[in-house]
């Protein structure tokens, strides 16, 4: 049971998932789908070649489609004022299903930017000769990981009664060891990722500087993938684990500090907003981390605004005779 001081120190928050993020998340879920499903045809009908690089996005556009799959439901209590109306058994499949979401995006994508490292710094690792078992049993054990790692959201009862609402949380004041876990997981695989893709980014850019004129493009396009992805890894995943490690902070000075605990509670729910926008903006970094991804995008545009262009001067052909 929240105490009185707890409850009020909480409020608001609900007016800014009811109002704002609703919105935000429709806008992602359609931005989202169509390139995510764009992005699949593409690696099931023209990618031929499995290699590993291939392969490692694959599997980030698969954790890409669990959030797809999830968001929904979230929208929809999010709609209600975070009330949820799906059971105890579905809030604990959904919130695990968002949390291997994340936790599976970024291990893949510091998988892709490990290997564009060991590509360019390393050439002759024999990591970079994997077959493409090899490669599959490498994403096999990441979501092996990601699936423990995540498994206490499962075991947990993570629905809170209040009144005649029920709410759906995989943060709560439950000091169980499986949600301390959660909490601890949440922090790591944001810091750890992160200084390994900063390392990459330095390395390669030290390698680019070395390299002579006329050599240096396969390097660049090393560096823009890995840059690309910090990018996005930053944008999307970073505003999440501030505003909470913040949060954590001010709740155990709630007393003094209730204003400001108020306001970065906002800001956390605001953050889910920008957790979830990585499902959207992950075809950006098939783009860059696979030349035969681009240059079938850049087909597909080009035949698109090429049946524009005929279309248009069939149309100004037609007016003209017409005498118009």
């Amino acid at each position: 049971m929240e105490s009185k001081n707890n409850t009020t120190c909480n409020a608001g928050t609900e007016n800014v998932m009811s109002s704002i993020l609703p919105p935000l998340l429709i806008i992602e879920l359609l931005l989202g789908l169509p390139v995510n499903l764009m992005a699949l045809y593409i690696f099931c009908r023209y990618l031929r070649s499995w290699r590993p690089n291939i392969l490692f996005l694959f599997n980030l556009l698969l954790a890409d489609f669990l959030l797809l799959v999830s968001m929904p439901f979230r929208i929809d209590a999010y709609l209600r004022s975070e009330c949820w109306v799906f059971g105890a058994a579905w809030c604990r499949i959904n919130l695990f299903m968002l949390a291997v979401n994340r936790s599976a995006s970024i291990g893949f994508m510091t998988t892709v930017a490990v290997h564009r490292y060991f590509k360019v710094v390393h050439p002759h690792n024999k990591i970079n000769f994997i077959s493409s078992r090899q490669a599959g049993g490498i994403a096999c054990f990441i979501w092996v990981v990601v699936v423990l790692m995540r498994l206490p959201l499962l075991t947990n009862d993570l629905l809170i009664k209040r009144e005649n609402y029920s709410y759906c949380r995989s943060f709560s004041n439950d000091n169980s060891f499986g949600i301390k876990l959660h909490y601890v997981t949440f922090i790591a695989e944001f810091f750890l990722p992160l200084l390994t893709l900063l390392f990459c980014s330095f390395q390669i850019a030290c390698i680019l500087k070395q390299l002579q004129r006329g050599r240096e493009k396969k390097v660049q396009q090393a560096i823009r993938t890995v840059l690309v992805i910090v990018g996005v890894f930053i944008f999307c995943f970073f505003p999440g684990v501030a505003t909470g490690l913040t949060a954590l902070y001010l709740k155990r000075r709630m007393e003094e500090y209730c204003n400001a605990y108020r306001l970065v509670s906002q800001l956390f729910v605001l953050s889910i907003g920008f957790t979830y926008m990585n499902s959207a903006l992950d075809p950006v970094i098939y783009c860059f981390s696979s030349t035969m991804f681009r240059d079938v995008v850049k087909r597909s545009f080009n035949r698109v605004g090429l049946m524009h262009l005929q279309l248009t001067r069939r149309a100004s052909t037609v007016t003209r005779s017409d005498g118009v």
